[in-house]
């Protein structure tokens, strides 16, 4: 073997390295995850800004919220309502991260944790907030809304 036929033939796993795509080869999301995410991430932005009426419309006719050591609200008003009371309290700053996304017809779920900071509006005072939660999302003449949530504190 020459010497350029020995170069050439160590130079070749780094070619054919070359032709792998540079994509992931991972599946992409369906329009329904990428909708329940967009979702998501609205609810995110309303919560960190204190926009109970935004909040509102994200979530069906009927939704329920559950929130940890409070009265579950029934219904649009009485959701407007609960996040009207939390957002006289508290200023939130959290992100949320999907843990689990599953989709089935026009019913879907999202497990979910979240990380940031809480700040009591009468004191200023600031610490971690940090919790799990569950979402529940119906699909309506309207699209995706959040049928049912509830969040508690990770043990």
């Amino acid at each position: 073997m020459t010497h350029r036929s020995r170069f050439s033939a160590l130079l070749l796993p780094f070619a054919l390295l070359a032709l792998i795509p540079k994509h992931s080869l991972e599946v992409g999301m369906s329009p329904d995850e990428e909708q329940l995410h967009a979702l998501l991430a609205t609810y995110e932005t309303s919560l960190n800004a204190g926009d109970a009426g935004r909040i509102e419309q994200l979530y069906a006719e009927d939704g329920v919220f559950m929130p940890a050591g409070f009265a579950t609200a029934s219904g649009r008003a009485a959701l407007r309502g609960a996040y009207d009371a939390v957002f006289a309290n508290i200023r939130i700053a959290i992100h949320f991260t999907v843990d689990e996304l599953t989709v089935k017809g026009d019913v879907a779920y999202a497990r979910t944790h979240s990380a940031g900071t809480a700040t009591v509006v009468a004191t200023g005072a600031s610490g971690p907030e940090a919790n799990r939660e569950l979402f529940i999302f119906a699909r309506g003449p309207g699209g995706w809304k959040i049928a049912r949530y509830m969040f508690n504190k990770t043990s």
